[in-house]
């Protein structure tokens, strides 16, 4: 093991939290190149360049501080917002959660707005939680989720939110519910080649927009990251590693429709902690 693992593999065994940031992929000549053939393909690749390049930066005093939570980024791939143009760009999220903790949503979106230096975004969907293997998706399991959405909403960390692959009467459901109505709801065309009538009617006459995307239902999985981790810095302990959530963004010019900016964040946790 070089001398590069041999440092994150010590900061790694000291840490408890470890947040990964791509920074702009826009900014990366090399995942360019290579045009990743879905999006679980392309994070897989993110969070390993990501660690190796971390990796080969390591400052002295970072190994001095044995941080509790560990910062892992790419310098010349994090691209701040000029607030100048912040008026002329839409800032929208999707929170993918991995673990089921619906407490994490607000550090998800503070790391972003960070990240991006911004006071809020524009808009977040959240992907249908994780559900037991057999059991349905049914209002109860969405609520924690969507009251810290609201609360976001409420402090003005967050202008709009909404849904992904709620059918008719799910979206009807928390429709009903929320105090914040959702003011969108993704469908994957992979599983619906077309928009179910009663879904698309439902949605014009409370002026919910309905999206299209083609994320798997499992972005990532607790052993993808973990062979991910292993396969950049081996030696690590990496089944020890659980990832909590994936958040993608993206900044878009509004008067040109073309992606200015598009990035993963990622919070994962050890699981002795």
């Amino acid at each position: 093991m070089g001398t590069d693992s041999r440092a994150a593999g010590l900061l790694l065994r000291r840490a408890s939290t470890l947040h990964l940031q791509t920074g702009n992929l826009l900014n990366w000549g090399r995942l360019r190149k290579k045009c990743p053939s879905s999006h679980r393909e392309e994070l897989r690749d993110c969070i390993q360049k990501t660690l190796n390049e971390w990796s080969s930066q390591i400052s002295p005093d970072l190994i001095r501080e044995l941080p509790d939570v560990l910062e892992c980024s790419v310098a010349h791939a994090v691209e701040k917002i000029n607030p100048d143009e912040r008026e002329e760009m839409k800032v929208s999220a999707k929170l993918f959660i991995v673990g089921s903790n619906s407490s994490s949503m607000r550090s998800a979106i503070e790391m972003a707005c960070s990240a991006l230096g911004i006071a809020q975004l524009d808009s977040v969907i959240i992907a249908s939680p994780p559900v037991e293997d057999g059991v349905n998706l049914a209002l109860e399991h969405l609520q924690p989720y969507w009251e810290e959405l609201e609360n976001l909403v409420q402090n003005k960390k967050v202008v709009a939110i909404g849904t992904s692959d709620l059918d008719k009467a799910q979206l009807e459901q928390l429709y009903q519910w929320a105090q914040v109505k959702p003011n969108s709801n993704q469908v994957n065309l992979a599983s619906c080649c077309v928009m179910p009538p009663d879904l698309t009617a439902f949605a014009k006459e409370f002026d919910i927009q309905l999206l299209t995307h083609n994320d798997p239902k499992e972005l990532l999985s607790e052993s993808s990251f973990q062979e991910a981790l292993q396969e950049s810095l081996p030696d690590i302990g990496a089944n020890e590693w659980v990832p909590l959530w994936v958040l993608r963004y993206s900044v878009i010019v509004k008067s040109r429709g073309i992606i200015k900016s598009k990035g993963y964040i990622i919070q994962a946790k050890r699981r002795d902690t």
